[in-house]
């Protein structure tokens, strides 16, 4: 079947399948936030700022691989780099301040980015809605059900990891036409070349606080993937 052009997508029936964190509400940005307050906190009398946070990310990066996504494991990293930057465990004072630290995530209310509720409505009147989220699944599922917007996916899919087997055991479960199904998110590395490496099309919608982990490179080359500028601009195309 011939790839649809960008220019003529905007035809009814479609199933568009959407991630959660960064694309519907803001996530990021709370760890981020986090993160700040951590860094002054931990200050390093020899290590520039920047050099802790590149500890940081690089324990991250190997706690995702071994244990996943979420609150608790982000913790968990906190916990580790205090105790490489240290050179000890942190005493139950000290682990009781990190925990305080990132309270905001903890008992973070979900926070939709503007123009989501609306565009869902609209989108969910002429295509097939599915929600596609990494990460805990007790975790996940709280922010959907906070989030007031699950009445609009016919599905909703919690998954560990977001890979190209993933999409393609997606595709085959529902029997979902790739070329008539489009991926919408904002991050390069789970959201849009898994689905691209699945034959599906990709919306990606950039967010300047996407973690860094969760970036990649995109090929511009490619034209079955759009890139909007916000979540409200996806009602002029489909």
């Amino acid at each position: 079947m011939t790839a649809p052009s960008l220019r003529s997508v905007r035809l009814s029936g479609q199933v568009l399948i959407l991630d959660a964190d960064d694309t519907l509400w803001e996530n990021n940005v709370i760890f981020e936030r986090v993160i700040d307050d951590y860094l002054d906190w931990i200050a390093h009398p020899t290590l520039e700022r920047a050099a802790v946070r590149e500890i940081l990310d690089d324990i991250e990066r190997a706690n995702a691989v071994s244990h996943g996504y979420g609150t608790k494991v982000f913790l968990h990293s906190l916990g580790e780099c205090f105790e490489k930057l240290r050179e000890r465990p942190a005493t139950a004072a000290e682990r009781a301040r990190i925990e305080e630290l990132a309270s905001a995530l903890i008992n973070h209310e979900v926070e939709l980015i503007p123009g989501v509720a609306e565009t869902l409505g609209e989108l969910g009147s002429r295509h097939e809605l599915m929600l596609l989220t990494k990460g805990d699944r007790e975790e996940q599922q709280r922010k959907i059900d906070a989030s007031g917007v699950a009445h609009h996916f016919r599905e909703v899919h919690i998954v560990p990891e977001k890979h190209v087997e993933v999409y393609r055991g997606l595709a085959s479960a529902r029997m979902l036409v790739p070329e008539s199904t489009w991926m919408i998110g904002n991050s390069p590395k789970s959201d849009i070349r898994p689905a691209r490496a699945a034959g599906m099309n990709a919306v990606f919608i950039p967010n300047a606080h996407t973690w860094v982990l969760e970036h990649d490179e995109l090929d511009d080359a490619d034209e079955r993937v759009l890139t909007l500028g916000s979540f409200r601009e996806l009602v002029r195309h489909f």
